[in-house]
């Protein structure tokens, strides 16, 4: 009975195992996907950025716009908090937007640079976003691995062995139980005779 009772434990483990590790892919996919688009989004955004910083260089000179980029604030609002997906720690990014307005005086900047510095702040934002998911991806992936690991272990060690043993006891009980009746047949006989 303790080894029904085992490997009827072993496959329900090995159940609980595949779903999990099959809600743990679909959870990857998703990120994997976003990450595609959160990347193209990277892509273009830079690119525009690198536009407008060129037209800010050529308008106000590069040593000029040298020297407002020191006036950049360094980004003290990011808190990077936990969440569990099936067991596997998730890092969540949380970032407070602050004022939209640049923090160096309009007087003497152009059009450009201000649109420089709303691209970079939205390259910033996206690459905390990219950095989260491939994070989250990457542990997603070892946890699936493991749980990969656990199912394989499972299905072709443990509840083989336990198999092979609920089928020898049964076969032991069974042969003890035509011993006896044998036994009672050869016992009946003698008494008739």
């Amino acid at each position: 009975m303790l080894a029904r009772n085992s490997l009827a434990l072993s496959r329900q483990g090995f159940d609980l195992m595949d779903k999990k590790r099959n809600i743990l892919i679909r959870e990857l996919m998703e990120l994997i996907s976003e990450a595609t688009q959160i990347q193209s989004q990277i892509d273009e955004t830079f690119r525009e950025a690198y536009l407008s910083l060129q037209k800010a260089n050529i308008q106000m000179g590069i040593h000029e716009v040298e020297a407002f980029s020191q006036m950049v604030a360094v980004e003290r609002s990011i808190q990077v908090k936990r969440r569990s997906v099936m067991g596997a720690e998730i890092p969540c990014v949380e970032y407070e937007e602050g004022e939209r307005r640049p923090s160096y005086e309009f007087y003497g900047t152009t059009v450009a640079l201000d649109e420089a510095k709303e691209k970079f702040d939205r390259v910033k934002f996206l690459t905390m976003r990219l950095a989260q998911i491939e994070n989250s991806a990457y542990r997603l992936a070892v946890n699936i691995k493991k749980t990969q690991k656990r199912a394989n272990a499972l299905s072709n060690i443990t509840i083989p062995k336990f198999e092979r043993l609920t089928k020898e006891i049964q076969n032991a009980l069974e042969e003890k139980e035509r011993e006896e009746f044998t036994r009672l047949k050869v016992i009946k006989r003698m008494q008739q005779g």
